[in-house]
């Protein structure tokens, strides 16, 4: 039987990045054949019903061995962030990590470095997963993916684990903020869930941020600068205005825990218009409600003070704080907790500064807190992952099932 980090070398080479220009469902193609791939698997270790549909949501069912027992759903994303290569992508083993700055890529001198990511000395002594440095590595969620596939297999295996009815979802698209959109709920038949697509080793998070996207268009108007005194209205500088009214300390390099922020994600113009985009992030529903307001009052004054240029502000939400929705069922959040302990993981209990599937399908009815996977530096050139992290994630979510199985 494979380990976790195993399925995860194999899975990593498949470059299954989404696309939010794309107005298809998946937003990418190539998404299907590492669902097609998971669909086989699933079916060669006798998940019968393992099936993906047109839209490239996998689902499978491991029925249970103990009456009663809650039925509980495993989610994870067969996507990758669009924002980074996930070209040729080249998994590397560092095997007993000595504590020193690990060298990706000699000959491009990328180097993971101590300094930069002093995280990393807790791993000293274990086996680390990189890539050669000229890719992310798609821990985020190949290795959630990884995790679930390895627990089915091991339940399978030891027939003597007891567990409910376990259902297994994999989606397309998380990374663009689709992850929920045609998932069906109803069909998935699930009493709750957990999406596995956290963090380092022993993060359990049941609160999220709430979000929104911000797209601006300016029009001016274009004049010769030889003679365009009080007639030329430049879209790039009313931009680059709109953007310097936004908080200098409001941004993502500038906050941490539970502080909210705007990021410019996007921006490409010239003198005639000019085209950007934001998020707006906040846990606190009031706060997010205000940076939503500002954004479009920003707008506004810019609209105002050029009364002859077409300033376009749209906000839209894309989810919210599933806390609101989880608290009722904390208990899926105790038995998490006390599933780390017995297996000597320090569970980390915190707000995810951002998002997953499972944020949406909350407020969709199917509450969903969020487990490690082990990675660090998702989406980027760093990205890394312990393999003992991913073999404490399975024994974190074998544990989990025991407990609600005997619980009931």
């Amino acid at each position: 039987m494979e380990r976790a980090y195993e399925r995860l070398l194999r899975y990593a080479v498949i470059d299954t990045r989404s696309d939010d220009s794309s107005e298809t469902v998946p937003s990418t193609q190539k998404q299907f054949i590492l669902a097609e791939m998971l669909v086989s698997e699933l079916k060669a270790m006798g998940i019968e019903d393992a099936h993906v549909d047109d839209k490239c949501y996998i689902m499978g069912t491991l029925k249970g061995n103990v009456e009663n027992a809650p039925t509980i759903g495993l989610i994870a994303h067969v996507d990758t962030s669009p924002d980074f290569s996930a070209d040729h992508v080249n998994p590397i083993i560092h095997r007993n990590y000595d504590g020193l700055d690990i060298v990706l890529n000699a000959e491009k001198n990328i180097v993971l470095d101590v300094k930069n990511f002093p995280e990393l000395l807790a791993y000293k002594g274990q086996d680390i997963i990189t890539t050669d440095g000229t890719t992310l590595l798609g821990a985020d969620d190949k290795a959630g993916i990884a995790e679930i596939m390895t627990v089915i297999e091991t339940l399978i295996n030891n027939p003597s684990l007891p567990h409910g009815d376990i259902k297994i979802g994999f989606t397309p698209d998380e990374e663009v903020g689709r992850g929920a959109d045609h998932f069906n709920v109803e069909k998935f038949a699930a009493d709750f869930a957990y999406t596995i697509d956290g963090g380092e080793v022993g993060e359990l998070e049941y609160e999220n941020f709430n979000a929104a996207s911000v797209k601006v268009t300016i029009k001016g108007r274009n004049i010769h600068p030889g003679s365009a005194k009080n007639k030329m209205i430049n879209s790039l500088l009313i931009a680059h205005e709109y953007i310097q009214m936004l908080p200098a300390y409001e941004t993502p390099a500038t906050t941490e825990g539970y502080e909210g922020f705007y990021h410019l994600t996007n921006m490409s113009g010239d003198i005639e218009e000019t085209h950007f985009s934001l998020i707006i992030r906040d846990h606190d529903m009031t706060l997010f409600e205000k940076r939503k307001a500002y954004a479009t009052q920003v707008g506004e004054f810019l609209k105002a003070k050029y009364d002859e240029a077409v300033i376009e502000v749209t906000v839209t939400d894309s989810y919210y704080n599933m806390k609101k929705m989880v608290e009722p069922v904390i208990e899926i959040v105790n038995i998490a907790k006390q599933a780390m302990e017995l297996v000597g993981v320090i569970p980390k209990i915190k707000a995810i500064r951002g998002g997953t599937d499972g944020s949406r399908l909350s407020y969709m009815g199917l509450p969903c807190p969020n487990i490690f996977t082990g990675g660090h530096n998702f989406h980027g050139r760093f990205e890394y992952i312990p393999i003992q992290s991913m073999d404490s994630a399975v024994a974190v979510i074998l544990k989990m099932l025991e407990l609600h199985a005997t619980k009931a």
